[in-house]
């Protein structure tokens, strides 16, 4: 997601110090245009499916729906703030947009390296012992 998100940001870049009427300009839109369609994929294949994952491996019984529920929460609030912030931000900068996309794929998937467990033949007990 990192990389197409780079790639995405560098064709913006790009693209402000091309004239709008060369060849190289067409073919850094579609290189955008790929970009966002494997960081789409990526997405759906990767990052997309974590909250659930984590929802259903690493809460206990007890606690399952209502901190199911706040987490689905979170999900769909922070997909609405993005989505209610991209416009404003590619009207401010198109690269400077998918910049700081890339910098937030970035970090997530350090904080997922570092943080998120792995659950693979663990008991939930040995998962919950993890947090402690």
């Amino acid at each position: 997601m990192a990389l197409s998100l780079l790639v995405v940001s560098i064709s913006f870049y790009l693209k402000e110090y091309i004239s709008p009427d060369s060849d190289l300009y067409a073919t850094l839109s579609l290189v955008s245009v790929a970009g966002v369609v494997v960081m789409v994929i990526a997405f759906s294949l990767g990052l997309g499916a974590m909250p659930w994952i984590i929802m259903s491996e690493i809460l206990p019984i007890n606690i399952k729906g209502l901190a199911g529920s706040f987490a689905t929460l979170a999900n769909w609030f922070f997909s609405w703030l993005v989505t209610l912030t991209a416009n404003l931000l590619l009207d401010w900068s198109s690269g400077g947009t998918f910049t700081i996309y890339t910098a937030v794929c970035v970090f997530t998937a350090g904080f997922v390296a570092i943080w998120v467990p792995e659950t693979k033949g663990k008991t939930l007990e040995e998962i919950q012992q993890f947090f402690r």
